[in-house]
């Protein structure tokens, strides 16, 4: 976070900012592009480190932004990482109650006889939901993935066909998923930048079962297999999420680290091997905390500004955010960041609260940032005839 003095700086300058901006002389914003597709920001207090690896990309998830990334939106064999959607729906299942923690699962011939890495479930021995879960998720257990989408779905393939459903929903415009396993097959792909949406979807829309990724090690079976994300052990701030490695793949990894308020995720795709791919993933998230602060700009319900309201039972309206809004900008830099408003011209009543009067612009070192959409927070009902009348006048005048 910024040091006291430039937040006192960004303070003075953000209702300034506002506060000059011009309603009348301004048009209707544009739509809020989605926060995992900001714009890149210009480069850190410091160059960023060289990382070996095929591809990769570093988010901070506070903001959206992408702080740093290479060959982000090639399409690239994603191995295990592909479990990520799996757990994604599982979590999906088990909030809607269509599936339970407890409950016993029968395995079928096909997650029995799963290849590649494996938790060790038998068909002659029902296991658990939960057991399921941390057998994909800590042991990275193909049959574990197959039991999974077979409980949730009815059949792997029905499961495959919901998980490309959610990566568009996702706007996980690259991906395409051809199993819940990860192993190699034809059409199964994804970029960086997908791999780095469905992590930050996760931890953000299931922190109940998120906890799961920080489990070093899982016992089932007589057998205790170790989780295979070294950062775990090496980096206290870490708290997830999950690798893999085929041989098209390589060794990939995405990690996540949360210091303070601020979580950052970091996906290496195609290192050189196990030890490389968290060697460069700590790269990437020493440099975004190092190079980087996140600022709060605005809090989520609070008014920002009052907008002029015509032919309204009150001459304005109380404007802001539905939602905390944030921006990472390079270290030490505040005085680069710049927000402008831009308001809808000649707001018109009735203005419904939740409705969209305007955008704030954020620029860093004249570059677009990022841009919220500014919305009503109370309702302004229609007023008199008589008022509306008069405004009416008014607004003739005005052309």
């Amino acid at each position: 976070m910024l040091d006291r003095l430039s937040v006192a700086l960004l303070a003075a300058l953000v209702p300034l900012l506002i506060l000059t901006a011009s309603p009348a002389a301004t048009q209707a914003p544009a739509a809020m592009p989605a926060p995992a597709a900001a714009p890149t920001l210009p480069g850190g207090a410091f160059p960023p480190p060289p990382v070996n690896a095929s591809s990769y990309v570093l988010i901070d998830m506070t903001s959206g932004q992408t702080l740093l990334s290479y060959n982000a939106e090639e399409k690239r064999d994603p191995a295990s990482l592909t479990k990520l959607m799996t757990a994604y729906l599982t979590f999906a299942a088990l909030r809607q109650k269509t599936i339970m923690p407890s409950q016993m699962v029968n395995v079928s011939q096909k997650a029995w006889k799963a290849s590649g890495s494996r938790m060790f479930i038998e068909p002659r021995k029902s296991v658990s939901v939960e057991e399921l879960l941390r057998g994909m998720i800590v042991q990275s257990g193909n049959d574990a993935s197959i039991a999974l989408a077979e409980l949730v779905n009815g059949s792997e393939e029905a499961f495959v066909a919901r998980m490309n459903q959610e990566a568009t929903r996702l706007e996980m415009a690259n991906t395409r998923f051809a199993n819940a396993t990860g192993l190699t097959a034809p059409q199964h792909h994804a970029t960086a930048s997908d791999l780095g949406k469905l992590a930050s979807a996760l931890i953000r829309d299931y922190p109940e079962f998120y906890p799961i990724y920080s489990q070093k090690e899982f016992r089932y079976n007589n057998i205790t297999q170790a989780n295979r994300n070294r950062l775990l052990w090496t980096d206290p701030h870490v708290d997830g999420v999950k690798t893999g490695h085929t041989d098209s793949a390589g060794w990939c990894l995405i990690a996540s680290a949360l210091r303070g308020e601020r979580r950052l995720v970091a996906v290496v795709l195609g290192a050189s091997s196990d030890s490389a791919r968290a060697i460069e993933a700590q790269k990437l998230l020493n440099y975004g905390f190092q190079a980087f602060d996140t600022v709060a700009l605005y809090q989520s319900g609070k008014p920002v500004t009052q907008l002029p309201v015509w032919k309204g039972a009150a001459p304005t309206v109380s404007a802001g955010f539905l939602a905390d809004r944030h921006v990472t900008l390079a270290k030490g830099q505040a005085d680069k960041l710049s927000l402008a408003l831009v308001a809808q011209d000649r707001l018109i009543a009735p203005v419904q609260s939740g409705q969209n009067v305007g955008t704030v612009k954020v620029a860093f070192d004249g570059r677009p940032v990022a841009e919220f959409p500014l919305i009503a927070l109370e309702d302004v009902p229609p007023a008199s005839l008589a008022g509306r009348a008069w405004d009416t006048i008014r607004l003739w005048f005005a052309k």
